[in-house]
């Protein structure tokens, strides 16, 4: 598939689950990272799923938002788990998803609409592992 970059990073683990992550720019992210199964200082791939998907969904509500009138006043839950089966490890992600500030059906509307727009959405679409929910 060919595409036109809007915008390139590169991010680099050379340490695993336990040491440094960073992202390869001069004044680019630089993170502890541990695993959440031992009690050692740093975040974690859940931790930081969880922040790309949130801030990510967040944003694209906010410009669906803004697209039909509305302020922005959408709040975006994920909470993660970590499990192990037969297959190994997995995450189980549930997003919870707050638009108080509209009725039922107009934000049912923003959300699969931002859903369908949303980058890292995309990339978990069609995961029986990931729920999104409509709360409040």
């Amino acid at each position: 598939m060919e595409y036109k970059s809007l915008y390139h990073t590169e991010v680099i683990n050379e340490d695993g689950i336990e040491g440094v992550a960073y992202v390869n720019e001069a004044d680019g992210l630089k993170v502890q990272v541990s695993s959440p199964t031992k009690n050692v200082p740093g975040t974690n791939p859940e931790q930081l799923l969880g922040l790309a998907l949130t801030t990510c969904l967040n944003a694209t509500i906010e410009a669906e938002e803004k697209r039909r009138g509305y302020d922005h006043q959408a709040v975006v839950k994920a909470e993660i788990d970590l499990a192990q089966d037969e297959l190994g490890y997995q995450f189980f992600v549930v997003v919870k998803v707050a638009m108080p500030h509209l009725e039922k059906a107009e934000a049912e509307s923003i959300l699969e609409t931002s859903l369908r727009r949303c980058p890292v959405a995309k990339l978990l679409k069609g995961s029986e592992n990931v729920t999104v929910e409509l709360i409040g």
